[in-house]
């Protein structure tokens, strides 16, 4: 079985759809899904998702676009929507340099707000960087003196240095539909030196389409395409990259496994 670690249930793509999106992915071999967090002003959409849906798992955080928008939500905020039992992890929250569409300070400082969060709560944080490699770095590396916390860099389509600087801090990498694209030899190079025990999947969904369905809507199905390239960029059979990213996921997202393993409804692998 297959996790997708990192979609958006929530998009206007999925609303008409959602029950034909769920009934695809059981259908490829995905069994959960964690629906990301874009607004924390937006969680009552997000908990209802995964309380409405056993696949189904949330976070709370701002993404760094709207970092403006949601400038001073308070760690002990997060913290306490965090509570909520479908809730595994804090974000997406990070950087974006390339669209800016917010101030880049204002984007430093709710990142670190975020990464406060996970410190306290020890739940994942859910990394978003994008052309910003630079200050990543530093503040990861800052942060992690402070105060140990666990976090996955999602869609990783940066350079091999924050994939290396990631993996010393304990980080997880997880790679997107882009794993799959023509032209992405320097990444499907990056995902092979990431340690095995560090490798997640996702979507992205409904961006980032895979190879055969690249500019078309994406959806958590398609994770199967993703997990079937970093199989061959690995070296290792599709069955075992499936066991090996669900392990990891589970181990990543402890709260999701407790819940799992609580209700009995644990992932077979």
């Amino acid at each position: 079985m297959l996790v997708d670690s990192h979609c958006h249930l929530d998009f206007p793509d999925f609303q008409s759809r959602l029950p034909e999106v769920l009934a695809s992915a059981t259908a490829a071999g995905v069994g959960r899904m964690v629906t990301i967090s874009t607004h924390v002003e937006r969680f009552q959409t997000y908990r209802t998702l995964a309380e409405s849906h056993d696949s189904i798992f949330c976070t709370v955080g701002t993404h760094p676009h709207n970092a403006a928008a949601e400038p001073d939500v308070p760690a002990e905020r997060l913290i306490e929507l965090s509570e909520h039992p479908r809730c595994v992890a804090i974000g997406e929250a990070g950087l974006d340099y390339h669209y800016d569409k917010s101030p880049r300070d204002v984007q430093q400082r709710v990142f670190r707000t975020h990464i406060e969060a996970a410190q306290q709560t020890g739940l994942p944080l859910v990394i978003h960087a994008r052309n910003a490699d630079e200050d990543m770095i530093r503040i990861l590396t800052d942060e992690m003196r402070r105060g140990r916390f666990d976090a996955v860099l999602h869609c990783f389509s940066s350079g091999e240095t924050l994939a290396q600087v990631g993996v010393e801090l304990g980080l997880y990498v997880s790679f997107s539909g882009i794993l799959t694209f023509r032209n992405s030899e320097e990444i499907r190079r990056i995902a092979a030196a990431v340690p095995h025990d560090r490798l997640l999947v996702e979507t992205d969904a409904p961006y980032l389409a895979p190879v055969p369905h690249r500019g078309k809507t994406n959806e958590p199905a398609f994770v199967a395409h993703t997990a079937r390239v970093l199989a061959e960029v690995v070296g290792v059979s599709e069955q075992e990259v499936a066991s090996l990213t669900t392990a990891n996921f589970y181990r990543l997202f402890s709260k999701a496994a407790s819940a799992d393993a609580a209700s009995g409804r644990a992932l077979a692998s």
